[in-house]
């Protein structure tokens, strides 16, 4: 792993650990989205928050989904706060992936009491 993109994804998860241990667990994805947005211009870290892309099906367009952070245009972000994460948030997040068609991805679940964190990789590079 690249020692820059390293660095950029522990700067993410450590605006999430500031965001859970101030804000807690308990509120609504939205204001967790809310806080990490903060705390990302704060860390002078650019983004963009629900990046909309569309969906195909044998060519055919057939919806968009919306990540909640696309860091640095490398890092798919997708936020939870569910008391726990579900394998259908980490399909979701795999999906995000490959629609987005990026290498890697962090799932972040601020519902549960300790800050969640999964680091995900594009299904087709393992490593």
């Amino acid at each position: 792993m690249d020692k820059i993109e390293d660095a950029l994804t522990y700067k993410v998860i450590g605006c999430a650990m500031k965001v859970h241990s101030t804000l807690g667990n308990g509120f609504q994805e939205v204001i967790y989205q809310r806080a990490l947005a903060i705390e990302l211009t704060k860390t002078e870290l650019s983004f963009k928050r629900e990046l909309e892309v569309p969906i195909f099906y044998e060519g055919e367009q057939i919806g968009t989904r919306r990540v909640d952070f696309l860091v640095a245009d490398e890092i798919m972000v997708e936020l939870k706060a569910q008391v726990k994460l579900e394998d259908v948030h980490l399909a979701q997040g795999l999906n995000y992936l490959v629609a987005y068609k990026l290498d890697k991805g962090l799932l972040i679940n601020f519902g549960a009491r300790s800050l969640e964190v999964k680091r995900l990789r594009h299904p087709k590079n393992k490593y």
